[in-house]
């Protein structure tokens, strides 16, 4: 059988594929004209979702659950689960470790890579930071960080270390030691801090800056946390669309502001309306609270066709290694928006069937029986990401790192 079909966008191709040339050997000799099964088991790319229902499902989880379990994991191979200081440690001593450690082993267990989300942020902190002095909050807050990322480490080995930051010291919604602490050390003192914490606690981690504000503020605040010496591995970048689609000319003109700072760009928060948009005079979302916000037919029509329009674009960019969308279901949705991919009643909305059919059809590699040549070599081209290769009931495993051409050796 030839080589599997792949995605025909030449930007995919070149930057997501790799022409790969596989040498096999059985117990030390290639085998020549055998028949070999090669299978993609994951992606390299980090396609995500938020987990945040599956925080302590418990030992039974209900029948709505575990359809939502089906769903989900029929798409994503990357969770983020949430770290808001307000939630985890409302009393201070007594943070919600035990339990965001069970759902981070759960995720882990099914072969996910886990985020947590976050470790310093303005909004959701805790209520408690008000009533210390400055600079017992920087304490508090360094060592929440340090405790954290080392109790998680080896579940969730990356974090968004900072939350909007651009926005932080002038941030006037409420009171909080975070912004206080913010205005009072600068923005790049304080990005230093929370960094070297994390990085002090798990120095293999992946430390991600995180903001919605995609104008040149975020590109001074980059630049000027990269001259301070500021190791950040990855720059996260927002996109709640729900005012209406980006487009793919701003989407890329804005991976291409970020990338050319050399880091990898995370889309950290992705949204995508299936009902009427939010007019565009709100400046902050959180602003338009209305009693119901419904998913409407046309819609979804248009939710699918935007997604699809969006995660093609994404990929076509060579700087975007993680995509994760913020909430699979409309229960319980931010802002009640009906953002999700699956309806408040558990069915699929046409947007996810849309994004199934590239994850894991379009831009997939289903079991492929390739024939040998003398040499033992098969030859296919696939989506980088991990592989199964099979012959007479053996099975050894390989991965696809980069694009382009692939040598790889498999022995079994």
């Amino acid at each position: 059988m030839a080589s599997p079909a792949f995605a025909p966008d030449p930007a995919i191709r070149e930057h997501r594929t790799a022409d790969a040339v596989v040498t096999v050997t059985v117990d030390g000799v290639p085998p020549a004209g055998r028949e070999v099964v090669v299978a993609q088991r994951n992606h390299k790319v980090l396609f995500g979702c938020i987990g945040f229902e599956f925080v302590s499902p418990g030992d039974t989880p209900s029948p709505e659950l575990e359809h939502l379990t089906e769903l989900w994991f029929g798409l994503f191979n990357f969770a983020t689960l949430p770290f808001y200081w307000g939630r985890f440690e409302p009393v201070r001593g007594r943070p919600d470790t035990e339990r965001l450690l069970k759902t981070a082993r759960w995720f882990a267990d099914r072969g996910c890579v886990v985020k947590g989300h976050p470790l310093a942020w303005h909004t959701v902190t805790a209520d408690w930071l008000r009533d210390l002095p400055t600079a017992e909050v920087a304490r508090a807050q360094a060592d929440r960080i340090r405790r954290e990322v080392t109790d998680f480490a080896g579940l969730i080995d990356m974090w968004d270390v900072i939350n909007e930051v651009v926005i932080m010291p002038v941030f006037d919604k409420d009171d909080n030691g975070i912004t206080r602490l913010c205005r009072d050390i600068g923005r790049i003192p304080m990005v230093r801090m929370v960094f070297d914490a994390a990085r002090q606690a798990n120095p293999h981690a992946t430390l991600l800056l995180n903001d919605f504000d995609m104008s040149t503020a975020y590109e001074c605040l980059i630049e000027g946390v990269l001259e301070a010496g500021i190791q950040i591995d990855a720059l996260g970048l927002q996109s709640h669309m729900h005012q209406g689609y980006w487009g793919e000319e701003k989407t890329l003109g804005i991976l291409d502001r970020f990338a050319r700072y050399g880091l990898p760009i995370h889309f950290t928060e992705t949204t995508l309306v299936s009902g009427h948009l939010m007019p565009p005079e709100i400046e902050d979302l959180n602003d338009y609270q209305i009693p119901h916000w419904p998913s409407t037919p046309e819609g979804e029509a248009r939710q699918a066709d935007e997604i699809v329009r969006h995660y093609r674009t994404l990929l076509s960019h060579p700087s975007v290694e993680a995509i994760t969308y913020w909430g699979l279901s409309d229960k319980d949705s931010w802002l009640g928006a009906p953002g999700g991919m699956v309806r408040a009643d558990g069915t699929p909305k046409p947007s996810y069937d849309a994004l199934r059919s590239l994850i894991k059809g379009e831009w997939w590699t289903p079991p492929t029986t390739l024939a040998t040549d003398a040499d033992g070599r098969v030859r296919f081209t696939g989506f980088l990401g991990e592989y199964e290769v099979t012959v007479d009931g053996r099975t050894a495993t390989f991965t696809l790192d980069d694009p382009g051409r692939a040598e790889v050796r498999v022995a079994l």
